[in-house]
């Protein structure tokens, strides 16, 4: 057995149908900002008012993939958490963040293939109860044999 996980790390041998974790961050314009030089994606909607203001937005909104982001912060962190590897993703982005928004990203098991140590989870973000963004996620769970 593998005894060198962080705590926190769920590896496949122990997960279930139904686990659910999360993390809620506050999205400020400094994230915008950092997103947006990290990335390169310097689009108006994002960076400037008055452009925003003229969007169907009405005002600035942080990008997507800065939200979808939250969701591989749980997937890294927590379930499974750390020695994980992302295999896919799909989104559906449903609503608008906007700066000073309260963010909760989740993660819920929804299926696993312990044999290929496979993990199937619905992930979903949300911003005052209401989903801004959906999607399903497929990862390699860490195990604790050698393999």
């Amino acid at each position: 057995m593998l005894d060198n996980f962080p705590r926190g790390t769920i590896c496949i041998e122990d997960i279930e149908i139904g686990m659910v974790r999360h993390l809620t961050k506050v999205v400020t314009d400094g994230d915008i900002e950092m997103f947006a030089e990290v990335s390169t994606d310097r689009n108006p909607v994002h960076l400037d008012d008055a452009y925003a203001q003229d969007t169907i937005f009405e005002g600035r909104i942080a990008h997507g993939m800065l939200t979808a982001g939250l969701v591989s912060a749980v997937i890294g962190e927590q379930l499974p958490g750390h020695g994980t590897v992302y295999l896919s993703q799909t989104l559906k982005f449903l609503g608008p963040v906007r700066p000073g928004d309260r963010v909760t990203a989740e993660v819920e098991v929804v299926g696993f293939d312990h044999g290929r140590r496979r993990v199937t989870l619905d992930t979903r973000c949300l911003v005052d109860g209401r989903k801004v963004l959906v999607g399903e996620a497929t990862v390699l769970a860490p195990s604790k044999r050698f393999d």
